[in-house]
Parts: structure tokens; C-alpha cells; sequence
């Protein structure tokens, strides 16, 4: 299966979180090309509707989304083998340790708390390009 190593995956239905973490995405790699979905529903659609080569490297779930939370998301991804592979974090304003439990069960690598400095927001996704990064190369090997 040929995934794009440039293309995300971001799923959230607050347009200030999503500008605010395109924006920094886009900082730390301006080549990376985001989808973005307002809820969980439109997430599984755009995934379903990508052909192998055109699915996305990384997949980043709020928590809290409208029609399917990040849970009932990762509970859909997790039993479609093209879509289980890639890495999937979930990043919401909720630190409750039974949402973070939930989602690291159904497949999110991490779990990141919604940060209220920018110092933070770049730490973040700095480990998210790091984790996409390394799930490609384990599967370049």
C-alpha cells in the first residue's frame, strides 16, 4: 500500500483549533498537504474515499466531535486493514484519564491535551511529525 508521506488527516469541529494547528503544522513543514473534516463522520468519509495511494500518512482526532467522537473514529479505522496501519493521535481540551485510556486502546499512539501557549502548540506537533516520521520509516524497512 503507497501512502502519501505529505498528506494529513485533521478532524475537528472547532475552526479556531483547526486554523491554529494547520498554521502550525504548515510552520514546521510547509510541503504537508491537510484534509480537514469537521466531524468524525466526515473523517471516515474522506478516508473511505481516498484510493491507497491518496490516504493520509497520519490521522489527528479531537476528542469531542459531533455525529462520531475520536473513540468511535479509531473503533471504525481499527477494523479496515488499509486504514489500521496509519498512525492515528488524538489531541483534545479534555485530560480525563478515561478518555485518554479509551482512545490509546483503540489505537491512538498519543494522546495530546489542547495547549494554551504557542511554545506548547509547537512541542506538539513537533511530536506528531516525529511520530508519522517514524511509523514511514519502520515501513520502509
Amino acid at each position: 500500500m503507497m501512502i502519501n508521506p505529505k498528506n494529513f488527516l485533521l478532524a475537528d469541529d472547532d475552526p479556531e483549533d483547526q486554523e491554529m494547528l494547520e498554521e502550525a503544522i504548515l510552520d514546521a513543514d510547509p510541503s504537508i498537504k491537510l484534509h480537514m473534516a469537521r466531524n468524525g463522520q466526515q473523517a471516515l468519509e474522506y478516508l473511505q474515499s481516498c484510493t491507497d495511494s491518496e490516504l493520509p500518512c497520519f490521522i489527528i482526532l479531537d476528542y469531542k466531535m459531533p455525529v462520531f467522537n475520536a473513540v468511535e473514529v479509531l473503533e471504525r479505522i481499527c477494523v479496515q486493514p488499509r486504514l489500521v496501519v496509519i498512525p492515528k493521535v488524538v489531541w483534545s481540551t479534555s485530560n480525563q484519564p478515561e478518555h485518554v485510556k479509551q482512545c490509546l486502546q483503540k489505537g491512538a499512539l498519543e494522546y495530546f491535551v489542547k495547549p494554551s501557549q504557542i511554545g506548547e502548540l509547537k512541542s506538539i506537533v513537533d511530536r506528531m511529525l516525529d511520530l508519522c516520521e517514524k511509523t514511514l520509516e519502520k515501513r520502509r524497512q
